[in-house]
C-alpha cells in the first residue's frame, strides 16, 4: 500500500466540482419513404461526426460508502449533419444543424473499494435536456426539449488537493425530436427533406474529466 491523499475526501456529505470535456452528437433517423413531388424517394444519413465542446458543473451527495447521487449541469455545443440521397442519384442535399443543448442530468454513481489513489466507478441516470441555440428556416427542425438515459464509466485519481476523474458516457434520447410542423419554412422547397424522415432521437458520446 501507498499513503493515501485525501483520505477522507469521499466522506463529505456535499461537494462540488466542475468538469470539461469532448463530445460526439447523432442521430438515430428513421426514413419515412415518402415520394418527392418528382417521383423520387430521398434516403437520410449521418455523413460524418464532428467533435463538440462540453462544461459543467459537478454536485455530488454521499449516500454510503459506495454510492452517490450526481447533479451534473452541463452546457454541450457541437453540430450535427444530415445528408439526403436519392437512389441511383451521385448529387445530394447536406445540411447542419447546430445545437447548444444545456443538460440536466441526475445520476447514480457507483463506487468499488480505493486502491491507493484510484477507485473505478460506474454510474446512470436520467437527463433532461433543452436545445438554447436551435435556429429555425432549416431543411429539419428539431423540437427544443429532450430527455433520455446516460450509462458510464470511469476512475477516481486522487491527487494530493483534488481528485481527476476520466469518464467516458453515453446518452441515448428516448422521444422522436423531429418537428414535423414547418409553419417556420419560408423556402417551401425545404419541406421535402423534412417529409423524408418520419422520426429522429439523439444519441451522444462524451469523454468527460471531473475535477472534485
Amino acid at each position: 500500500e501507498r499513503v493515501k491523499n485525501q483520505p477522507y475526501v469521499d466522506l463529505k456529505r456535499f461537494h462540488l466540482g466542475f468538469h470539461v470535456g469532448i463530445h460526439t452528437q447523432d442521430l438515430i433517423l428513421t426514413n419515412s419513404g415518402i415520394p418527392t413531388a418528382t417521383g423520387e424517394t430521398l434516403f437520410a444519413e449521418i455523413p460524418s461526426y464532428s467533435p463538440g465542446f462540453s462544461v459543467g458543473i459537478i454536485g455530488n451527495l454521499y449516500l454510503s460508502q459506495f454510492m452517490n447521487l450526481r447533479m451534473t449541469p452541463t452546457i454541450n455545443f457541437g453540430d450535427k449533419k444530415i445528408r439526403y440521397k436519392a437512389a441511383g442519384v451521385d448529387e445530394f442535399y447536406e445540411t447542419s444543424l447546430r445545437s447548444n443543448y444545456l443538460s440536466l442530468p441526475l445520476s447514480l454513481k457507483v463506487t468499488s473499494l480505493r486502491l491507493n489513489n484510484v477507485r473505478p466507478y460506474i454510474l446512470g441516470g436520467i437527463y433532461g435536456a433543452a436545445d438554447l441555440g436551435r435556429k429555425k428556416g432549416n431543411a429539419v427542425l428539431l423540437n427544443s426539449f429532450d430527455c433520455g438515459v446516460e450509462v458510464g464509466f470511469g476512475c477516481d485519481i486522487y491527487l494530493p488537493y483534488f481528485k481527476l476523474c476520466p469518464e467516458l458516457k453515453f446518452s441515448f434520447g428516448l422521444i422522436d425530436l423531429l418537428k414535423k410542423d414547418r409553419s417556420d419554412l419560408t423556402d417551401e422547397s425545404l419541406i421535402v427533406y423534412t417529409n423524408a424522415l418520419s422520426k429522429a432521437k439523439s444519441r451522444m458520446i462524451s469523454l468527460v474529466f471531473n475535477f472534485e
